[in-house]
């Protein structure tokens, strides 16, 4: 998801999507655990995209 579509969101639409990235990011580390896990690289960006929808986030909460 693109930063600006992240910050048309309200608080609550980008605390969903952490907790979506968030959940897919625990899929992805099960499937590295199980050896099931093919696009390593996918671990990497998922990572980041929490980190950029938490970022936003914070912004939109001080802000408030």
């Amino acid at each position: 998801m693109n930063t600006t579509d992240l910050r048309q969101k309200d608080v609550d639409g980008v605390k969903a999507e952490v907790k979506a990235l968030q959940k897919a990011h625990f899929g992805l580390r099960m499937q590295k655990g199980t050896q099931q896990l093919t696009n390593t690289a996918s671990m990497s960006s998922t990572r980041r995209a929490i980190s950029r929808a938490k970022t936003i986030l914070a912004e939109k909460l001080v802000a408030k």
